[in-house]
């Protein structure tokens, strides 16, 4: 496995070479060091790291706070601040950057290593669900695509799934669970964007946590819903009661 490249963005050189010590002492990889916040960029461009170390005092016409922004912006780079201020002013304007940590000096290097690594594996992690959002994103969108199927991630694949195979959708926190009469996706989504999704034709939204495809409403006893072949009760909310009837054809 690669070692982790890291570029190191202080204007002290002393205090950068120190940095670049520890990080090699624990096994990355310095790929670079800047003093400031435009050498860093170019560095960023012509290296590639997996993590920027920056220091937020810069001298230069820009800081570190916002050469962290244009890191983020271009190059989808995560940062981690070097600071030796820890005062509350200082932590608002470096949140604006959206830091994958914050750590004060002078530090010790469990502390350092414990940030980068935790920084390093949020970051992938990400990446996994920015991909297989755009992924997804691409499949919905496209015009020619079916309307019959989406894609859910099951065990690290992209499972094809018949949208006639669902039965209901249902709100958990960030997640959103796509429930089958057999199985069951947990998917990092919202209930307006799978909602969106599925369409209205053949889904509806009975619940702020509950959308159902009409085709598998088995029995209605308000406020709540049963699906056929299935012993869940679905709740029916009551603003969503009217539209509920009027899809149904309610006599």
């Amino acid at each position: 496995m690669s070692r982790i490249k890291i570029l190191v963005v202080e204007d002290e050189s002393i205090v950068a070479k120190d940095i670049q010590f520890s990080l090699e002492k624990l096994g990355y990889e310095v790929c670079g060091i800047a003093s400031t916040g435009e050498r860093a960029i170019e560095l960023t461009l012509a290296e590639d790291p997996d993590l920027v170390l920056m220091d937020i005092m810069l001298k230069g016409p820009i800081n570190g706070i916002e050469t962290a922004i244009r890191l983020r912006d271009e190059f989808a780079s995560p940062v981690i601040f070097l600071t030796a201020y820890a005062d509350q002013a200082t932590l608002e304007k470096a949140k604006i950057a959206e830091p994958y940590g914050y750590i004060i000096k002078p530090f010790k290097e469990i502390d350092l290593q414990t940030s980068i690594e935790v920084a390093v594996y949020k970051y992938e992690k990400e990446k996994v669900i920015r991909r297989e959002r755009d992924f997804l994103y691409a499949i919905i969108e496209n015009k020619d695509a079916s309307k019959d199927f989406i894609f859910v991630k099951s065990n690290s694949k992209l499972i094809k799934l018949k949208t006639n195979d669902i039965y209901y959708v249902e709100a958990l926190k960030d997640y959103v669970l796509i429930h089958t009469i057999d199985t069951r996706y947990t998917v990092h989504s919202t209930m307006k964007d799978i909602e969106s999704k599925l369409g209205s034709s053949e889904f509806i939204r009975v619940h702020r946590s509950f959308i159902v495809r009409l085709d598998k409403i088995a029995s209605i006893e308000f406020p709540n819903m049963n699906l056929e072949k299935d012993k869940k009760v679905i709740p029916i909310g009551g603003s969503y009661r009217e539209e509920l009837n009027q899809r149904i054809k309610l006599v």
